[in-house]
């Protein structure tokens, strides 16, 4: 018995009570919540409808919209990172609300099976389920559900033949919104049914505002040249330019933002090298051109198909320069 006291490490220490643990798992859940990292485009995402930048016609009409809970069947379109999926999350939290948001909207994007299987399982399913419940808020709820497909012009001619019929048959329970970059390839039946509206690429101004306020709520310093160059880059695509403020500001680590780091962030071609290429070309010397090429061709290992290609490009581009010379 002795022996055996000996070697075993015994506590003093009064076991933890039940409330001890209660509070040490509760805390240890706070810090994992706080500690959890939250991409800045989702982040800043628009809330509601009125937060959307920009696309004051689709704002007008979906704002009458909600003030009826009724929705047509919509068709969203235009250039990436300019407002539509956050748009109809925005329209679907405003007329659901928080509780019942999850179970009123369906939402399938690129990362999903677009053919005709996904139409007749997934869309059709959840198209034929019925709604119940009321907001807790007392506001009214519609009686319908939200079925979301983004990028929709990349589903097959067959699936939005499927997704037509799906439309009609459920047309008292489930309305559509369809999300497209190129609504030339959404079948003429799909853009019948729906009301379309184009989103405008954001001005440079309004990018700007946005970058700016994003800027000033996390803290990062970046100067106002900064951000115009930071929006020159993102070619009018807000979502890019918010995922490149923040992977520049990770890498700077609480520095200031330069045009320098926004260019290694976006994998820009500096302006110097491509005068440099254009200045080899027109000086009529392969040689010289050859030369440049190896300089912007570091980074790729030696005898790559792109240093060919890139040789050949130029080579084309000196001996039309030298003609018209």
């Amino acid at each position: 018995m002795q022996a055996f006291l000996k070697g075993a490490s015994i506590s003093t220490k009064p076991p933890p009570t039940k409330d001890r643990g209660v509070t040490a798992t509760a805390r240890s859940s706070g810090e994992n919540k706080k500690a959890k990292p939250v991409p800045w485009v989702e982040k800043y995402r628009p809330k509601c409808v009125d937060e959307v930048a920009f696309q004051e016609e689709v704002v007008a009409v979906l704002k009458k919209s909600l003030e009826g809970a009724d929705l047509p069947n919509l068709l969203f379109y235009g250039p990436p990172g300019t407002g539509k999926t956050s748009t109809i999350l925005a329209a679907a939290r405003e007329l659901f609300g928080p509780e019942l948001f999850r179970l009123r909207v369906l939402e399938l994007n690129a990362s999903d099976e677009r053919g005709i299987q996904v139409v007749r399982e997934k869309v059709k399913n959840f198209a034929q389920l019925t709604v119940s419940g009321s907001r807790s808020d007392g506001k009214p709820c519609p009686p319908f559900k939200i079925v979301i497909l983004d990028e929709a012009d990349s589903m097959t001619s067959a699936a939005q033949a499927a997704l037509r019929r799906t439309m009609e048959k459920e047309s008292k329970t489930t309305r559509f919104c369809l999300i497209c970059n190129y609504v030339s390839r959404i079948i003429e039946p799909l853009t019948s049914r729906c009301s379309k509206f184009r989103f405008k690429p954001l001005s440079d101004k309004i990018q700007q505002q946005r970058l700016l306020d994003i800027a000033d709520k996390e803290h990062v310093k970046i100067s106002n040249e900064g951000i115009a160059y930071l929006v020159k880059v993102s070619e009018g695509d807000l979502r890019k330019a918010i995922t490149f403020l923040q992977s520049a500001t990770r890498l700077t680590g609480g520095k200031e933002v330069t045009e320098k780091v926004i260019t290694d962030i976006a994998g820009v071609v500096p302006a110097k090298t491509i005068d440099g290429v254009f200045a080899a070309c027109q000086s009529g010397s392969f040689d010289k051109l050859e030369a440049v090429v190896k300089e912007v061709d570091k980074c790729l290992a030696d005898g790559a198909d792109e240093h060919l290609q890139l040789i050949s490009l130029c080579a084309t581009v000196m001996q039309q320069l030298t003609q018209n010379c």
